[in-house]
């Protein structure tokens, strides 16, 4: 997920990732006896204690087993306490510790189908620093009701529910989330709102998604909140609600912060399509800390601070949170080693916006002016099989969307927005189908009718920047050529004859000029020139 008008709004989104995780993390190389399990839905029942700060309940795991197994294995943080596991309805011994539950069934499993319940509870992990570090968050409004809220992602659905946690899994036939709270409190959460249920001094909702649903965004927040809502047309005629669960001390700002959705959506869904979970909600629950991209149900603690664009009212938070439900939530990478196509992507969408409302030299000075603080200390892709806080560095985000931008300007805007928008409008690469950055690569490729991995090595995969050398030869001429570039690139070069935009290789070309050539003045490329 996870501010300054102009090149702060974005590159803040970078600096401000200073990753307080204390080692708890999700991905890394998938356990064997998690590899041949399938999750198909969870069912999350939890009463929320507030005096307590506690939780108590079940979670029911849906899952496919490929082959039969004696073992079962699930993440679960060890400051909950495991009770009672059951198979088919059926109790089984278990062991907890080490952050896993692992199930020693008595006969075997066969493969296909089978139902886990694993009766829990006690007081969850709470985070010191969120968003950035992860937990649950126990806290009160200004009117002094309670406010509680939940991150995880980086350390995953485990925090709180057992899970197959690792993002090459997601449930592919949803979640119900059944909590439990005081009847004066409101429960918002993914996908639809099924019924509440009041009984005595609580109040019970039942949520329901039926997308498949990446597991830090399985969460739920509690507060004196008010519904505001609107009927929101999509690009493609379907009538979606779209709500804002704000505190009631705040409910006159959110008519005015709904305008503000309305008008990011229209410019979403014309570079990515449509809303990607039309069936559901467009929804924005107020939190007690900064933001996250929770599907159908985005984190927003901006606190109503707005910057201008366009002379408009601007919230780069709820932009940028908003976003991720095309980009990481809809386009899902299936190993944290390719966290950039959520966050570059999306990074990169967020200028965007300066383009749409503010022109194209407002869409430019963006990345002039937040490229030299990029940190390009490690690759942005540093193996396989990463964890999500090694994966997490600043350059996923600010490098990643430059890398779009440069991959923009090679392609030409004819062939790069089309082929954006069909990226992540294409079955192959959204909702069930996970991606990783080869299958990235191939696309654009194919779409720009060249070969762009050479690209894609360099920016994501070393710390080199595209290297331009320029030499002044005899009667005003100067060579030009790029060092380590196997293919030949568009560069815009200034000279006494103005600006023009010609294509360079590692031969080389040679121009006439009575003044020093000025290479990519728009700043295109991450570059290093070298003038001999």
């Amino acid at each position: 997920m996870k501010k300054n008008i102009l090149a702060s709004a974005l590159f803040c989104l970078v600096i401000l990732v200073v990753h307080a995780q204390q080692h708890l993390t999700s991905g890394g190389k998938l356990k064997p006896e998690q590899a041949i399990m399938d999750i198909r839905h969870y069912t999350i029942a939890l009463d929320v204690n507030f005096d307590e700060k506690s939780i108590d309940g079940y979670t029911t795991i849906d899952v496919i087993m490929a082959q039969p197994t004696h073992v079962l294995l699930f993440d679960l943080l060890d400051s909950l306490d495991v009770r009672q596991v059951l198979v088919n309805n059926k109790k089984e011994p278990f062991e907890h510790k080490n952050d896993m539950i692992r199930i020693s069934l008595a006969d075997e499993l066969p493969a296909g189908r089978a139902v886990v319940k694993v009766v829990y509870g006690g007081k969850p992990h709470v985070a010191v620093r969120p968003p950035w570090d992860d937990g649950f968050i126990w806290s009160r409004d200004s009117t002094g009701h309670p406010w509680m809220a939940i991150t995880a992602e980086g350390t995953g659905g485990k925090l709180y529910f057992p899970c197959k946690d690792h993002p090459s899994d997601e449930p592919n036939e949803g979640v119900d989330m059944i909590i439990t709270v005081p009847k004066d409190l409101v429960v918002a959460g993914p996908g639809l709102l099924q019924n509440v249920t009041k009984h005595g001094d609580k109040a019970t909702y039942h949520w329901k998604t039926n997308y498949t649903i990446n597991n830090y965004s399985i969460i739920f927040n509690v507060g004196d909140y008010k519904v505001v809502s609107r009927d929101y047309t999509t690009v493609d005629g379907h009538h979606v609600p779209m709500q804002f669960y704000v505190l009631k001390e705040h409910a006159d700002k959110a008519e005015h912060f709904l305008d503000m959705l309305v008008k990011v959506t229209h410019e979403k869904e014309k570079y990515f399509g449509e809303y990607p979970w039309a069936k559901e909600k467009i929804g924005m629950v107020e939190t007690p800390h900064l933001g996250m991209e929770h599907q159908t149900m985005v984190a927003y603690g901006n606190k109503f601070r707005y910057t201008k664009v366009g002379g408009e009212d601007y919230d780069w938070l709820m932009h940028h949170e908003f976003g991720h439900e095309w980009w990481g939530n809809k386009v899902t990478a299936k190993d944290w080693a390719d966290y950039w196509i959520h966050e570059g992507i999306n990074t990169f969408a967020d200028v965007l916006y300066y383009r749409e409302f503010g022109g194209e030299r407002a869409y430019i000075d963006q990345f002039k002016s937040f490229a030299p603080r990029i940190g390009n200390k490690v690759p942005v892709i540093i193996g396989k099989d990463i964890d999500e806080e090694a994966a997490y560095t600043d350059d996923i985000y600010a490098k990643g969307a430059f890398f779009m931008h440069t991959i923009r300007y090679v392609m030409g805007d004819s062939l790069f927005f089309p082929a954006l928008k069909k990226f992540v409008t294409s079955p192959q690469y959204t909702y069930d189908n996970l991606v990783n950055t080869d299958d990235v690569e191939q696309f654009f490729s194919k779409e720009a009718g060249q070969d762009l991995k050479p690209l894609f090595d360099l920016y994501l995969y070393t710390v080199n920047k595209l290297d331009v050398y320029v030499k002044q030869l005899p009667g005003d001429q100067y060579l030009i050529q790029l060092q380590n570039m196997s293919i030949p690139l568009p560069l815009d070069i200034s000279s006494d004859a103005g600006t023009k935009r010609l294509v360079v290789n590692a031969k080389g070309i040679t121009i006439k000029s009575k003044t020093l050539p000025v290479i990519d003045p728009d700043m295109y490329y991450l570059k290093k020139i070298t003038i001999e």
